[in-house]
């Protein structure tokens, strides 16, 4: 009985190193992979060049090369420390380049359309794409602006006929507006095909920006596939070229936390980064993190500081989607999401305001209208999860249980996605 007994214990403590084992070996992050990366490094907000360029500007100053390379160099310290304040002052800076030009002035519209894209002053953008265009119909530089104006706009019919103007399987810009477009139609396989299309063409040309641009790209699209080892390949591959890219590190926090279940190193990527680069959404995400984990007090630290940083006025519309999720979520500011949808839909009337439109006419006890919203707006015409979770949440509040089941299966198979606080709510459908 004492040998069965050890035999027993030793099968029982073999068994259990093998799952240990292999649940280590499922596990996709390694913190020696990237903690390289997430040592403090100092945002980057000057350069020779571009005090060069400023010490060149002055109150009546007409010299438009200084306003155009001031305003790329501002654009840069944007992205890398995320503070709006620089994305303002490019916007300043095109402005002026835009009064002063006299030649290849619709350079410098493409330009501030750009800028106005990234504060997400769509309307805004279009004025000055359609001024570019009536000084260079046939441009292909100013054709990819009009897509991208349209595609944000939810004009896809539009965007669909200035993509045929520029149509060249051999071009990079075509290669990744088809891409843009198929992943509208919800057509993954296309997506993905047509990104390492341009992965290939980024590759070969060693070109820094565009090679960031696919990497970081090309790693979201690879976790909507559930291809999340490619995903975090590419994540460290864009790592490899900007040690300081805080998209990247975000990525990996994010698989961190919604694939290997390891929210307090989800926790630590997101700290380091937000050391040097400051973005309220990122705040989200650690908010969701410390829920996860019951923590209230770091979930109401990190909102409080979502809110304070997402309330600055020169945010704009830029954190509006987040906002009416967060209102339509707490019965006591539900007037305040349908408010701002109906706001938000008058900014651009794409499928995925429509949904929080209908959302937030849920919450407020609209359910009929909020059917007929997703029926006219959104069914068919988006494919992303975060939608389909409220056409779920709107049928069951209709009373159509058959059309719940379909769509609660299709959102289970979209968990890592989604994430597991999500999930939480999936599974409750």
């Amino acid at each position: 009985m004492k040998i069965h007994l050890f035999l027993l214990l030793s099968f029982l403590l073999i068994i259990g190193c093998k799952e240990s084992t292999s649940e280590q070996e499922s596990k996709i992050t390694n913190s020696e992979d990237y903690n390289n990366y997430l040592a403090i490094q100092k945002a980057r907000t000057t350069s020779p060049y571009f005090e060069l360029w400023n010490s060149k500007i002055t109150t009546d100053s007409v010299e438009l090369p200084s306003f155009a390379a001031v305003a790329g160099q501002y654009n840069m310290f944007f992205e890398s420390t995320g503070n709006i304040a620089y994305l303002k002052k490019a916007e300043q800076s095109l402005e002026k380049a835009v009064k002063v030009a006299n030649i290849d002035k619709e350079i410098y519209y493409r330009s501030l359309a750009r800028n106005y894209i990234s504060q997400h002053k769509f309307k805004e953008a279009l004025v000055y794409a359609d001024s570019a265009a009536q000084l260079s119909k046939n441009i292909p530089a100013t054709q990819h602006l009009l897509f991208d104006v349209y595609m944000e706009l939810g004009n896809y019919t539009k965007a669909d006929s200035i993509k045929k103007l520029f149509a060249d399987p051999q071009d990079f810009n075509y290669i990744i507006r088809a891409a843009k477009w198929n992943d509208y139609k919800g057509k993954l396989d296309m997506t993905i095909m047509f990104m390492e299309r341009a992965k290939e063409k980024a590759e070969a040309s060693k070109n820094r920006a565009m090679l960031l641009w696919v990497y970081s790209n090309i790693a979201d699209y690879y976790g909507h596939d559930g291809r999340i080892e490619d995903s975090y390949e590419h994540y460290l591959k864009t790592l490899e070229i900007d040690s300081s890219n805080a998209y990247a590190k975000k990525g990996i926090a994010w698989i961190a936390y919604s694939k290997d279940n390891n929210s307090v190193e989800a926790q630590r990527i997101l700290d380091s980064v937000l050391k040097a680069h400051v973005s309220p959404d990122y705040y989200l995400l650690k908010a969701e993190i410390a829920e996860f984990q019951n923590d209230e007090k770091a979930k109401k630290d990190a909102m409080d500081s979502f809110w304070k940083l997402s309330n600055n006025p020169g945010y704009g519309n830029m954190y509006n989607t987040y906002k009416i999720a967060l209102f339509a979520g707490d019965p006591a500011t539900k007037k305040e999401a349908l408010a701002l949808a109906e706001q938000e839909i008058k900014n651009r009337a794409t499928p995925e305001t429509y949904q929080l439109l209908a959302l937030a006419n849920l919450v407020n006890g609209n359910k009929e209208k909020a059917l007929k919203i997703i029926n006219d707006h959104v069914i068919d015409k988006t494919f992303e999860p975060t939608a389909l979770l409220t056409i779920a949440k709107i049928y069951k509040a209709n009373m159509m249980p058959d059309m719940v089941k379909d769509i609660k299966e299709e959102l289970l198979e979209a968990g890592y996605e989604m994430g597991p606080v999500k999930l939480r709510e999936i599974h409750s459908l």
